[in-house]
C-alpha cells in the first residue's frame, strides 16, 4: 500500500464507522439504480452510512456528502456442472411452496458458485487497496468485516415480510377442540352408504360433530357441489364443527371445517369425537378427495394458466428499453404487473424517467430507500432505460430463461410502498386494483410542488337519484380514478354449454375420470351486456327530502368527464354462498376500440325538478369511498351496511370493510342507515402517537399534518395513512380551520382531463386463481403495434393475447 494512499485514508478515519445492530447495510443493490455486486463495475458501500452505490452514482454521492472511503464489492458467478440428471417431475402432494411435497420453485434450476473480489476504494481518484490487507488500520478492517458480516437491509426487509417457504396447507387447531358440545341423542353413523338428510346428494357430505346430522356441502358458483344444507344447518343451530365423510383415514385424519372460524381446521380429538357417533376410524377408507386435493387439482389445471401465460406457444424473448422484467419476490406478481403498466403512461414516464436524474440528483436526505420519488425514479430507469434488458449476441438454447432475462429486483420499492400497510407489507398475494390505488395515492401525496401524474386517470362521476314518491331528482358528483364494470353472470350466452360441461364434470367425478383442460367451458358474457348493466338504473332505498322519509329511488350513474387514460376493472371477485372469497370464471371479450358515449352525463335536464334541501340539520356527511361501497353492494350486501362498513373502517380498503361486514352481519341494525354522531370539537388534549408521527412524516408530511391525521383517526396508524392520502389537497385548509383562522379558503377541487369518450386498449392485467388472495398475475402491453406479455422477469412477444380473460384494462384516448 502506497504512503500517499495511506495518508488519504488517514484523513477520513473520523468518518469510518462499524456496522452494528440496528444499522441498515445496503450491500445488495445501488440506491439509485439496479446495479449489484454482480454488475460489471460492482457496488460501492460507504463506510460511513453503509449505503450502496453504483460506479455511475458513487461520485455524486461522495461529492455531496464528503464521504470518500468505500468497500467495493465485485461478485463473479460461475455455473456448476449438474450433480445428477435432472429430477423427474414429482407429483404435488401439498399446497405449498418451498416445503417437502409442495411446489419447488428451484427444482432443476442450474447451480452456481460465486467468487468474491473485494477492495477498498478512496474517492475521488478511485485509489484501490486490495483486500484482505494486513496493512490496513484496525478501525478500517473492523468496518469492512462488520459490513461483510452484516445481514443486508434488503434481505432483512424480505425476512420481515415473510419466510421463504409458503405453506397453504398449514391449518390451525380449532378453538372448539376442548369444549365441543356433543349431544347424547343416540345417533350412530354407519361406515358407508351415507346420504344427505335434506336431499338426495350422496357425495360431498359433512357430518356435524355436535348432533351427528349428515348434510351436503356448499354449492359452487358454477352449480356443482352440494345444496348448502350443512351451512344452513349451522346458521340455524350454530353447531360449529363438521367433518367431511369420505376423507376419514385409518390414522384419524380428515377434513374438518369450522363455520364460525371460517376455515379448515385441525381437531386433535377427532378420533374421540367420531367415536361418539359410533365411527371407528380403524375401519374407515378414504373415498373422496380432500378439500386440499381438490384445490391442488385446481391450481394445476392447465387451461387458465396456459391461456394467460401463453405457455403453449413458442414465445420470442424481447429486449431493450421498456422491455425489462421484474423478479418475483414471492407473491409480488401483482406489484410487477401494476408497475409495468403504470410506466407506460406518459405522465409517469415524464415525471419519473425523463426527470428521474433531477429527482435523484436533487435528493438531500439521509436514506434514499425511504424516499418515494427517488424509488419511483429508480424503478422507472430500471424498466425503461434498457440497461438491464440487453439482448445476448447469440442465444444459447441450453441457457435458462432466467439467465437470458434475469430482470431487476423491486425489493427496495416494494418495502417502501408497503411500509405501514397491513397487507402490502407482507408477502401474501394481494388485489392488483387495490395496489394500483395505493400507489396512485402515494404518488399524489408526494407531488407537492409538482403536477400529479395520476391526474390523467381521474374523472368525475355523476350519480342521479330519482325519487319514486315525488319524481324529483338530485345530482351528486364524486371523483374516481377507475371504472368498475359489473359482471352479470345471469346474462351468459352459453348457459346450455356450461350446463353440459358441469354434467360432464359430475359424471367424471363419479367414474373417477379427469376432465381434460381443452374440454373446459367458461361462462361467456358479451361486453355490451356488462356496459348496459352499468348504464341501467339501480333500485335503492334512501331518504327523500320531498317525502321526508325513506323511499325507493332509482340511481343512475354517468360520467361527467372522460380522462386521458381510463382504467376499467371487471368485478370478477365476490363472496360465495359460504362467505369464502371467490372469482367468477367468465370470458368477457373487451374491445380494443371502445366508445363510451352512452355513459356521458349532462347534469340537470330541462323539465327536471331538484329535490329540496332537507330542513333538518344533519351532521356533516363523512367521506366514504364510493368504489368500495359499490364493490360490497355488488356482492349482495345492503347498501347502508356497505356504507357503514367503509366508514367505520376509516376508508382503509375493501378487505377491512369486508371483515367488518362478516363480523356484524348478525347485528340487529346491520342494514339500518348510517348514523353520524356529532363529535365534540374540544379535542385539545389529544396526544398523537410518536411512532405514527414518525411514520407519516417519513412519507413527506409535516408534523402538523401527521398529527391532524392521527387525531382524526383516533391514533390508528393504518387509518391515518389512508385518511391523509385521501385529504392531501385540503390539509392546509383543515389545519387552518382547526386553529381558528379567520379566513379559510375552500378546499381545492380536483382537476380533470376531459375529451372524447372514444378509447383504444393500451394494456391489461390478468389473474389466474380462485380468489384475489391466491394465484398469479401477468400483464400484456401494446408497444409499437404489437402485444408484449410481461410474466415477472420474462418478457416476450405475445402470440395470442387473452383479451377476454383480463381483470384490469387500461384504455388511452383514441387519436382523432
Amino acid at each position: 500500500m502506497g504512503v500517499i494512499v495511506m495518508e488519504k485514508l488517514r484523513n477520513h478515519f473520523s468518518r469510518i464507522h462499524l456496522a452494528q445492530g440496528g444499522d441498515k447495510v445496503y450491500k445488495d443493490e445501488c440506491m439509485f439504480c439496479f446495479d449489484t455486486p454482480e454488475s460489471e463495475t460492482g457496488l460501492y458501500v460507504c463506510l460511513n452510512t453503509f449505503l450502496g452505490w453504483s460506479k455511475e452514482h458513487v461520485g455524486h454521492y461522495s461529492n455531496q456528502t464528503g464521504n470518500r472511503v468505500f468497500l467495493h464489492l465485485r461478485r463473479h458467478k460461475k455455473e456448476l456442472p449438474p450433480e445428477k440428471e435432472m429430477e423427474p417431475e414429482k407429483k404435488i402432494a401439498r399446497l405449498a411452496i418451498g416445503v417437502e411435497g409442495g411446489f419447488n420453485p428451484d427444482a432443476n434450476k442450474k447451480r452456481y458458485e460465486y467468487e468474491e473480489q473485494n477492495s477498498l476504494v478512496i474517492l475521488p481518484e478511485f485509489d484501490i487497496i486490495s483486500l484482505p490487507s494486513a496493512d490496513l488500520p484496525e478501525i478500517v478492517q473492523q468496518s469492512v468485516v462488520s459490513i461483510l458480516k452484516a445481514e443486508s437491509a434488503l434481505h432483512l426487509a424480505e425476512v420481515e415480510a415473510a419466510s421463504g417457504a409458503w405453506d397453504g396447507e398449514v391449518r390451525q387447531i380449532t378453538k372448539h377442540a376442548d369444549s365441543l358440545k356433543q349431544l347424547d341423542n343416540g345417533v350412530k353413523v354407519p361406515p358407508s352408504g351415507w346420504k344427505c338428510e335434506e336431499c338426495d346428494k350422496t357425495d360431498n357430505l359433512w357430518l356435524n360433530l355436535t348432533d351427528g346430522k349428515i348434510l351436503c356441502g356448499r354449492r359452487q358458483l358454477d352449480g356443482s357441489g352440494g345444496n348448502n344444507h350443512a351451512l344452513e344447518h349451522y346458521e340455524k343451530t350454530k353447531y360449529p364443527l363438521s367433518v367431511k365423510l369420505g376423507t376419514i383415514t385409518q390414522d384419524g385424519n380428515a377434513d374438518v371445517y369450522s363455520y364460525d372460524e371460517d376455515d379448515m381446521v385441525l381437531d386433535p380429538d377427532l378420533v374421540k369425537h367420531l367415536a361418539h357417533f359410533g365411527i371407528n376410524v380403524k375401519v374407515m377408507e378414504k373415498t373422496e378427495k380432500t378439500m386440499l386435493e381438490l384445490e391442488i387439482d385446481y391450481n394445476q389445471r392447465a387451461w387458465e394458466w396456459s391461456r394467460l401465460t401463453e405457455s403453449g406457444a413458442k414465445l420470442v424473448p424481447k429486449f431493450g428499453p421498456g422491455l425489462t422484467g421484474l423478479k418475483n419476490l414471492g407473491n409480488s406478481c401483482y406489484v410487477n404487473s401494476v408497475m409495468q403498466v403504470l410506466f407506460t403512461v406518459p405522465s409517469f414516464v415524464e415525471r419519473f424517467y425523463n426527470h428521474g436524474e433531477t429527482i435523484r440528483g436533487g435528493y438531500k436526505g439521509t436514506n434514499p430507500a425511504e424516499d418515494f420519488n427517488v424509488q419511483m425514479s429508480k424503478l422507472a430507469h430500471g424498466l425503461l432505460s434498457g440497461k438491464y434488458s440487453v439482448a445476448p449476441n447469440s442465444v444459447d438454447e441450453n441457457k435458462d430463461a432466467d439467465d437470458l432475462q434475469p430482470g431487476i429486483s423491486p425489493v427496495m420499492f416494494r418495502t417502501l410502498v408497503g411500509k405501514g400497510h397491513a397487507e402490502f407489507s407482507t408477502k401474501k398475494q394481494q388485489d392488483a386494483m387495490e395496489f394500483l390505488e395505493h400507489v396512485l395515492k402515494m404518488t399524489a401525496c408526494n407531488s407537492a410542488g409538482a403536477s400529479d401524474p395520476g391526474s390523467c386517470f381521474k374523472f368525475e362521476v355523476e350519480d342521479k337519484f330519482i325519487c319514486s314518491a315525488s319524481g324529483k331528482v338530485r345530482y351528486v358528483t364524486r371523483p374516481d380514478q377507475y371504472l368498475p364494470l359489473p359482471v352479470p353472470v345471469e346474462e351468459a350466452i352459453n348457459k346450455e354449454e356450461v350446463a353440459a360441461y358441469q354434467a360432464l364434470k359430475a359424471e367424471a367425478r363419479v367414474s373417477q375420470k379427469v376432465v381434460q383442460p381443452d374440454e373446459q367451458v367458461r361462462t361467456k358474457i358479451p361486453f355490451d351486456v356488462c356496459l348496459s348493466k352499468l348504464a341501467s338504473p339501480e333500485q335503492i332505498v334512501a331518504f327523500s327530502s320531498a317525502a321526508e322519509k325513506e323511499v325507493s329511488m332509482q340511481k343512475i350513474t354517468r360520467l361527467r368527464t372522460f380522462p386521458d387514460y381510463l382504467v376499467i376493472q371487471l368485478v370478477k371477485f365476490g363472496i360465495g354462498q359460504d362467505w369464502v372469497p371467490m372469482k367468477y370464471d367468465v370470458s368477457i371479450d373487451l374491445p380494443e376500440i371502445l366508445d363510451l358515449s352512452v355513459l356521458r352525463g349532462y347534469g340537470l335536464q330541462a323539465g327536471e325538478e331538484e329535490l329540496p334541501e332537507s330542513a333538518t340539520t344533519k351532521p356533516k356527511e363523512p367521506e366514504i369511498d364510493a368504489g368500495i361501497v359499490q364493490q360490497l353492494a355488488e356482492m349482495g350486501f345492503p347498501w347502508e351496511a356497505c356504507r357503514k362498513a367503509v366508514h367505520l373502517t376509516g376508508n382503509s380498503g375493501s378487505e377491512a370493510a369486508m371483515n367488518w361486514v362478516m363480523e356484524h352481519m348478525g347485528d340487529p341494525d346491520f342494514a339500518e342507515p348510517l348514523v353520524i354522531q356529532n363529535e365534540s370539537s374540544s379535542n385539545d388534549n389529544f396526544t398523537p402517537n410518536e411512532e405514527g408521527l414518525a411514520m407519516l412524516m417519513s412519507m413527506g408530511f409535516t408534523r402538523e399534518q401527521a398529527a391532524l391525521a392521527l387525531k382524526e383517526t383516533s391514533n390508528s396508524l393504518e387509518r391515518a395513512a389512508d385518511w391523509i392520502f385521501s385529504h392531501q389537497h385540503e390539509l392546509d385548509t383543515l389545519l387552518a380551520a382547526q386553529s381558528g383562522a379567520a379566513a379559510v379558503p375552500p378546499p381545492q377541487k380536483p382537476t380533470y382531463t376531459n375529451g372524447s369518450p372514444k378509447y383504444e386498449l393500451s394494456a391489461f392485467l390478468s389473474h389466474m386463481g380462485t380468489s384475489i388472495f391466491v394465484g398469479h398475475y401477468v400483464c400484456h402491453i401494446k408497444k409499437d403495434g404489437e402485444w408484449i406479455i410481461f410474466n415477472d422477469n420474462k418478457v416476450s412477444k405475445s402470440v395470442d393475447p387473452p383479451l377476454d380473460l383480463g381483470y384490469i384494462y387500461l384504455y388511452k384516448r383514441a387519436s382523432t
